[in-house]
């Protein structure tokens, strides 16, 4: 997602929902096909458990880093595929790119990949560690726990001119969200449910500022008439024309740190934070599945394990290709 799109702020502590364990394998692609969850099962058994203390360990001391991660994997994904790309610092590559100068949580994977190159040494990718980090996330916010294929490696390009050619942008209509998601390999459907994602965490003023515009005396005036007029008056009160660059809104007004379904709640109450989110209710190609997650936080959990996997699966690279880092920050040599 663009800077725009949000900076997750979650709390360290979550409300208990059921959690389901969703066992999916939409594996399509020859590299994908080479994916398995217990690719670690002899080589580095505890994995998981090591990826999932680190998320924990972390995120007591951090509210935000459930959030971040789950967005770094989505910013790893759409660019390169899930090749743990974006992590790698430098002059040029991905990571120093404005669309990802947002971005948090890297030390995180960094944290984990150290301990797992003590205990696995030159076993267990950086991209693997990023996705297992991001599934752990929503899992710790309330969400599904979805068991994930395991055994990506490690991209070796990182480029910065591949970064908005491939992002999505808050502004973007569903017909420029479809075309972009397409070309991914994943569907309308998943669009629905990947934007989900949003049901937790904050977006900065500058995300959504197109929806208003400032007045002769300095005040914010909605010029969206999508937006629910208590809502988009309570916008501007918040993004005024004195706030600061750094203040953030909830994406999610009703229950901002929770995964939970109540995204798509706030969507069909003329509530949703982004453009890109409030598309989504007026398109009649996406609306019943805004529909229906409404109404079932199960569906939505369900969907949600099979998109994930999809969008985790994105140009992977396996066998040959790519290679395993020693730090996730650099490329080997």
């Amino acid at each position: 997602m663009d800077p725009k799109l949000h900076q997750t702020i979650l709390p360290s502590s979550f409300k208990l929902i059921p959690f389901i364990l969703v066992a999916v394998f939409l594996l399509s692609t020859p590299s994908a096909s080479q994916l398995s969850s217990d690719f670690y099962l002899f080589s580095c058994p505890n994995v998981e458990r090591f990826v999932r203390n680190t998320v924990e360990s972390a995120s007591a001391l951090d509210s935000t880093i459930p959030g971040k991660l789950l967005r770094l994997l989505f910013h790893d994904c759409l660019v390169e595929g899930c090749d743990a790309s974006v992590l790698i610092q430098g002059k040029g590559t991905e990571r120093s790119d404005p669309a990802n100068e947002s971005l948090g949580g890297f030390y995180v994977v960094d944290s984990a990949k150290e301990l797992l190159e003590d205990l696995c040494p030159g076993t267990v990718s950086c991209a693997d560690i990023l996705v297992l980090a991001a599934r752990d996330a929503v899992e710790l916010t309330g969400g599904p726990s979805v068991e994930v294929p395991l055994g990506r490696r490690d991209g070796l390009v990182s480029s910065a001119s591949n970064v908005r050619p491939n992002m999505v942008d808050t502004s973007f209509s569903v017909d420029e969200l479809a075309q972009s998601f397409t070309s991914k390999g994943l569907s309308m459907d998943d669009l629905v449910v990947l934007s989900g994602a949003h049901t937790v965490g904050s977006s900065h003023c500058n995300a959504f500022s197109e929806r208003f515009q400032q007045s002769s005396n300095g005040t914010m005036v909605p010029v969206d008439a999508s937006l629910e007029k208590g809502y988009a008056k309570q916008l501007a009160e918040m993004c005024g024309a004195g706030a600061s660059a750094t203040t953030t809104v909830d994406n999610d007004p009703s229950t901002p740190s929770l995964f939970d379904n109540e995204y798509y709640v706030n969507l069909l109450a003329n509530r949703g934070l982004l453009h890109s989110d409030s598309v989504l209710v007026t398109d009649a190609r996406t609306r019943s599945a805004v529909e229906a997650f409404s109404e079932s936080q199960d569906a939505f959990f369900m969907s949600w394990g099979e998109s994930f996997v999809k969008l985790s699966t994105i140009g992977v690279k396996t066998g040959d290709e790519g290679e395993i880092r020693f730090s996730c920050s650099s490329v080997n040599g």
